[in-house]
């Protein structure tokens, strides 16, 4: 048996994040669809140095993704405040983890802003690029308790590539009809494509690397594990952080 719990507020009524990915796409020349498009060599040098050199303790990747995923909550939280046919309670906004030992996959998911095609071309498509940057910078007289822009998406999103030999981020932008997934290995470049996604929302999604002599990847399967880090490293984000765990 399997239930729905946060760590900080426990809520049976919490709201499914509805991620239903269907077959992708071929590009078609839309604004925002690609085939494989390459990393830009600097983007490259920086990836493998990230990956390699800053941060040192694996680990810390799920501390930037939760950090994103809290990012793209805020967003939503922040445009409601301007909009009065955005409603949202408390309860209406979370991130989940959840993994699959089977598929070996660990995803991040929120249920906040989304992003569009042209927004994963920018946010993710440029290492260092940060959407969440240029939205403080573009909103600073705004800033204060309603708006906590904790991480930046760009070098803290490409710390999944120290675990996850690939990485696929599904997401559907707020008011949108279309969603879309990017994929990369990380290594050369990426793919933006149609795909379904229920509800607002993104989605990410680790295909774990194989273990080695030195490294089992296995244990970011371990429900425990993942309980521990989320403690450890993220209890200061402001929305529930919820995990489906065994009983």
């Amino acid at each position: 048996m399997q239930l729905w719990v946060p760590w900080k507020t426990f809520n049976s009524d919490a709201p499914a994040l509805g991620v239903s990915v269907g077959a992708s796409r071929p590009a078609n020349g839309r604004k925002g669809i690609s085939s494989m498009q390459q990393f830009k060599t600097e983007s490259k040098k920086l990836l493998d140095l990230m990956i390699n050199s800053i941060y040192t303790n694996k680990e810390i990747f799920l501390r930037e993704l939760i950090s994103n995923a809290s990012d793209a909550v805020d967003k939503l939280n922040f445009k409601s405040l301007s909009d009065s046919s955005i409603q949202l309670g408390d309860e209406d906004l979370a991130i989940r983890v959840s993994f699959d030992r089977d598929a070996r996959t660990l995803t991040v998911s929120d249920n906040g802003i989304g992003m569009t095609a042209e927004d994963l071309e920018n946010n993710l498509g440029t290492i260092a690029h940060s959407g969440s940057q240029e939205f403080k910078q573009a909103n600073a007289e705004h800033q204060g308790s309603d708006v906590d822009i904790i991480g930046q998406f760009g070098v803290g999103f490409y710390s999944a590539f120290m675990v996850a030999d690939k990485v696929t981020v599904i997401s559907k932008a707020y008011g949108s009809d279309e969603a879309f997934k990017w994929e990369s290995d990380g290594i050369e470049g990426y793919n933006i494509s149609e795909t379904t996604r229920e509800k607002r929302g993104t989605d990410i999604i680790l295909h774990l690397r194989e273990n080695t002599d030195e490294v089992n990847y296995d244990e970011y399967l371990s429900q425990a594990l993942i309980k521990h880090l989320v403690k450890r490293y993220s209890d200061y984000i402001r929305y529930p952080i919820i995990m489906d765990v065994d009983v």
